[in-house]
């Protein structure tokens, strides 16, 4: 084992989700429901999955190690909250679910291997996972071939759609040409500095962000682009670049842990987010517990779920997953997203009577979720959800300020015309 993979594995990020399973005394209260009552498994399973008159396994493969731990630690936690409370409510059609966790160590070659261990290996009825486009991309093969079905969290670029996933994040319409449109009428905003990771996500959003920008703002213009290697740190040459163009917007898909070294670097360069605007679509409320409150006041995110979102269902999110994994934890956008991957998939399988993954995915369109966080999602035709549009301001505590959010809920559209 490498000394890179043993700090990984000593954590504070790891710590926590090894902790917090010891954490849920609400959960342990409760009365413990009687499995296998459900319909007989030869009616529910034809396919050989993971399904016993008992239990029912799933997978779960998200990176826990490596540069990308920052931001896929959240969806873990809110998977295995979730996985809980449906077993705690008497679990799928009578049966528990059993989850097997894989860690993709932030490698894409590692989670096309773990994924196709999970599903030809360990049988799992579905997989709640990924975090990047490159390696939902990287996994999308396997799905595809050895069919199974993956419940993806992460607001991503579009352009993509499958038998075999189930988006739960938003797609470009409803976040990256809504945020620009949102900061054009209401900043004015005419010049645009585009930043971002190095890999398809960024690059993809960052090309439609420019088409949508010098085709449909009328007078404005991309002004920069730049992008960087995963894990980089040093941000200062760019910075300088900002500070002699002085953009209306800085335009910011950075990732993972970069975002540290980004955000604190712009406020020692003395950029003042008060003054300048700068709008991302990629650093969630959780992650901003690493950046540091501080560094990214005053910063917009456009997204569809913020912590502070005052609903009922929220409410009670907020407080159960504090509960299971700690006072101090800070929720954001692809959090809650993860959440509702074993909830869709719980009702989809009640609505088909089934496990069957063909069945699975015929059942999915129209499957409704009223308990969700951000409020009620559907599932759409195309596997994605229809979902509201919000924009957040950063505040000094860590948590981003709702100012904006689309009355009705946004059509999902993965092949927008004209930007593909």
């Amino acid at each position: 084992m490498s000394d890179e993979t043993k700090k990984g594995l000593k954590s504070p990020l790891r710590r926590q989700l090894l902790m917090g399973m010891a954490a849920i005394p609400a959960l342990a209260m409760m009365p413990r429901p009687s499995f296998g009552a459900g319909p007989a498994t030869s009616a529910v399973n034809t396919t050989g999955l993971a399904v016993t008159d008992s239990e029912v396994t799933v997978g779960i493969l998200h990176s826990v190690t490596g540069t990308m731990a920052i931001s896929e630690t959240g969806s873990v936690q809110a998977e295995k909250l979730a996985i809980e409370q449906i077993n705690a409510s008497g679990g799928v059609l009578g049966r528990k679910i059993k989850y097997i966790q894989e860690d993709g160590a932030s490698d894409w070659p590692t989670f096309a291997e773990k994924a196709k261990k999970l599903l030809v290996n360990d049988k799992c009825a579905a997989v709640m996972g990924c975090w990047t486009s490159a390696s939902r991309k990287a996994v999308l093969p396997v799905f595809e071939q050895y069919n199974g079905m993956l419940y993806y969290p992460t607001f991503y670029e579009g352009l993509e759609q499958s038998k075999n996933v189930i988006y739960t994040g938003q797609e470009a319409t409803q976040q990256i040409i809504a945020g620009l449109d949102w900061v054009n009428k209401t900043k004015g905003a005419k010049t645009f500095y585009l930043l971002g990771s190095d890999y398809i996500w960024p690059r993809t959003s960052n090309k439609i962000a420019r088409k949508h920008i010098e085709g449909h703002l009328q007078g404005a213009k991309v002004v920069g682009e730049e992008y960087f290697p995963l894990g980089h740190t040093q941000f200062n040459s760019v910075i300088n670049k900002i500070k002699l163009t002085k953009p209306d917007v800085i335009y910011a898909i950075i990732v993972g842990g970069s975002n540290v070294a980004f955000y604190k670097q712009l406020k020692a360069a003395g950029i003042d987010m008060s003054k300048q605007t700068l709008l991302t679509i990629s650093v969630t409320e959780d992650e901003i517990d690493g950046i540091g409150g501080e560094n990214i006041a005053g910063a917009y995110a456009c997204m569809k779920y913020f912590q502070s979102l005052d609903n009922a269902n929220n409410k009670a999110f907020v407080a159960d997953f504090k509960k299971m994994w700690g006072e101090k934890t800070v929720i954001g956008d692809v959090t809650q997203a993860a959440y509702l991957g074993p909830w869709l998939w719980k009702l989809t399988v009640e609505k088909a009577g089934s496990f069957d993954i063909d069945k699975i995915a015929a059942a999915s369109p129209g499957i409704e979720f009223k308990g969700a966080p951000e409020g009620y999602v559907r599932i759409h035709e195309n596997h994605h959800l229809w979902s509201k549009t919000r924009v957040g301001r950063a505040k000094a505590d860590g948590q981003y300020e709702l100012i904006y959010e689309t009355a009705d809920l946004v059509e999902p559209d993965p092949f927008p015309k004209g930007y593909q």
